[in-house]
């Protein structure tokens, strides 16, 4: 769980960053630009996968190699962030519809918490197993397409001191 630290760090930055775009778009398209919501949210949706796609292939992934083009790369990265947004649309139709909760409160708990939580929780997976898949070679994370690193501090650690000790005999 430990090395996973870094990247759920980055992936949680891209992601914000994705969210301060998506609803700063949104906002603007629905006020100055005078757009219908539905519009102004499918150009926000696309401009939020876009900086998030952004942020982690340039930095939180930017280490693993990609086996596709980036074009490919980002349509399933697409597809992935599609996937959450029907997920906490489901949280909030079962909820609402289903379970008959309709309150404003509610909505916003079932579609903004747990909706949120649950596509959350299926992006961060999605993206580091189908867009930025780890190294086929060793079958574990980003770190080990970095020159000199072995997947972890500690297997850099081992080897530094091998190395060490063929030097001093």
């Amino acid at each position: 769980m430990r090395a996973l630290g870094p990247e759920v760090l980055g992936f949680a930055a891209a992601g914000f960053c994705a969210y301060a775009a998506d609803l700063g778009i949104f906002l603007w398209l629905r006020g100055p630009v005078g757009l219908d919501p539905l519009t102004a949210k499918a150009l926000s949706f696309v401009a939020g996968c876009t900086v998030a796609y952004a942020g982690n292939a340039l930095g939180t992934y930017r280490h693993r190699a990609a086996d596709v083009s980036r074009l490919r790369q980002y349509g399933v990265f697409f597809a992935v962030n599609v996937a959450g947004a029907l997920v906490q649309l489901l949280c909030l139709a079962v909820s609402h519809y289903g379970l008959g909760f309709t309150s404003g409160v509610a909505d916003t708990v079932s579609g903004a918490g747990i909706g949120m939580a649950l596509a959350t929780a299926l992006r961060f997976w999605g993206t580091r197993t189908l867009v930025f898949r780890a190294d086929k070679g060793t079958g574990q994370g980003a770190q080990d397409s970095v020159p000199g690193t072995h997947g972890s501090a500690r297997g850099t650690e081992r080897s530094v001191r091998g190395t060490q000790r063929s030097w001093t005999g």
